[in-house]
């Protein structure tokens, strides 16, 4: 069994300090919902969710289950390293969604797919879905933004 992991980066979040009490915005909780219905109809059976710990990535997290965990390595200080190991990539199986923040994702993402750090940009409710086969090759399934759902 391989390995699906989908980077979703938090919907639009409000401005404000602290950071990690931001709340998403109106516009924000019409992302995560949209995107939530679209993982909704295309998940495999058994995913699970990864969260940061800041306000904005449980309230997108939220919009697709209650039952995520919480993730220190998921976080706003978090590295692209450390997020994919938390994860369980690439070595991992099953599908797993992480649901964190800029630069992390984008660099995170360049790593999975490149094996080098990139500066790539996940934008605001976005996901990037990237896939490893059992015999280990590895994919973009999908790069999706909620404003073409």
């Amino acid at each position: 069994m391989g390995m699906n992991l989908i980077l979703w980066r938090h919907a639009d979040a409000e401005d404000g300090i602290p950071d990690e009490h931001r709340r998403l915005t109106a516009k924000g909780h019409k992302q995560a919902k949209k995107m939530a219905g679209w993982l909704t109809a295309h998940l495999p059976e058994g995913w699970r969710v990864m969260a940061s710990p800041a306000t904005r990535t449980r309230e997108t997290a939220s919009a697709l289950t209650a039952d995520f965990e919480i993730h220190p390595a998921m976080s706003t200080a978090a590295t692209p390293q450390g997020l994919l190991k938390a994860a369980g990539w690439p070595a991992g199986s099953g599908t797993v969604v992480v649901v964190g923040h800029q630069p992390t994702l984008g660099a995170a993402a360049g790593l999975a797919l490149t094996g080098a750090i990139q500066p790539w940009n996940v934008k605001k409710g976005s996901i990037w879905w990237i896939s490893r086969d059992d015999e280990g090759s590895i994919m973009v399934r999908a790069v999706l933004a909620p404003g073409i759902l």
